[in-house]
């Protein structure tokens, strides 16, 4: 038998092989898109049985044509929202979006009409609020920040400058307590003999408020800057000598009264102590219990005492 041979290679045409330039961007155009149908087919195929390395199938955005009931499209808004529970009871939906928070623990229903000035000023006060609590600004420029007038330095402490309007810095603050120190509202009574309304005019007086250290329901603490109550004291008292000669007048008079208290105190102590012993004189006195009268016509009577025969005479009857 003869053993089979490879026929020969057809004789090619060079007019076979020669394309024109829009054939071969049809064909490339055709390639990719058959290599994209394949990739998806590829997917496709992984996604619905080929898991993951949890062995969990792996997670796929389902497409607007699939017909998957959670598949986005118009089918979802024709359908019908769900019933409320019967099991649930009594309740009442609200729309959050709609309410306006009062600040007072309660919620504006919607049928409630909202004070639209009310909002405006809350509002209002809240920017004056944190306007008042920002810091000021610090310039690129030194001769526009404000200095200490101690020591000329920047770092100023900005709570005594916004309370007190005083320009000075914590170290000044130590170094200088006879100036800068903080006095309560009862020192500046007892040492610069000052009024209450005085200390709570706050033009002639700027005080701090601080939460009470002895007990968080008491009032606060007005807290003044020692300088600036002795530039008032000098000016109301005329002088420092004056001031301490009022001192001295105010603690004279106090101690006449108390020696006075005293004095009438201890006069009626010996008052009641008389009356006491008096009375107890005359509780221990002896009372006569007399009986009837003794007495004929013509006679002059008698009446005795039971226990001690005290015996009174009448003239005759």
């Amino acid at each position: 038998m003869d053993r089979p041979v490879t026929p020969p290679p057809r004789p090619s045409t060079s007019a076979a092989l020669q394309l024109t330039p829009e054939q071969v961007k049809q064909v490339e155009i055709n390639r990719l898109r058959a290599k994209a149908n394949q990739r998806q087919r590829e997917e496709e195929a992984s996604a619905s049985s080929v898991p993951n390395a949890n062995n969990k199938r792996p997670l796929d955005v389902v497409p607007a044509t699939s017909n998957s009931p959670t598949a986005p499209g118009p089918s979802k808004q024709k359908q019908k929202p769900l019933g409320r529970d019967s099991r649930l009871g009594t309740y009442f939906e609200y729309d959050l979006s709609k309410m306006t928070n009062t600040k007072g623990g309660f919620l504006v229903e919607d049928d409630k009409e909202v004070d639209e000035d009310l909002l405006r000023k809350e509002k209002e006060r809240e920017q004056e609020r944190i306007q008042k609590n920002m810091e000021p600004p610090v310039y690129l420029d030194p001769a526009l920040n404000p200095k200490c007038r101690e020591c000329g330095s920047m770092s100023i402490d900005h709570s005594y400058r916004k309370t007190f309007g005083c320009l000075v810095c914590k170290t000044c603050q130590h170094d200088h307590p006879e100036k800068y120190s903080l006095l309560t509202k009862t020192e500046c009574k007892q040492d610069y003999l000052l009024t209450d309304p005085e200390l709570r005019d706050e033009e002639l007086l700027p005080h701090m408020l601080k939460a009470n250290p002895h007990k968080s329901t008491y009032s606060n603490m007005m807290l003044y800057v020692r300088y600036q109550v002795e530039e008032f004291a000098w000016k109301k008292w005329g002088s420092p000598e004056a001031l301490d000669a009022e001192y001295e007048r105010r603690t004279a008079e106090k101690s006449k009264k108390k020696n006075r208290k005293f004095e009438e105190g201890l006069r009626d102590l010996r008052r009641r102590t008389k009356e006491s012993v008096w009375q107890r004189k005359k509780d221990e006195e002896h009372k006569h219990v007399f009986g009837p009268v003794r007495a004929r016509r013509g006679e002059a009577g008698q009446q005795v005492c039971h226990e001690c025969g005290f015996t009174v005479d009448f003239e005759e009857l």
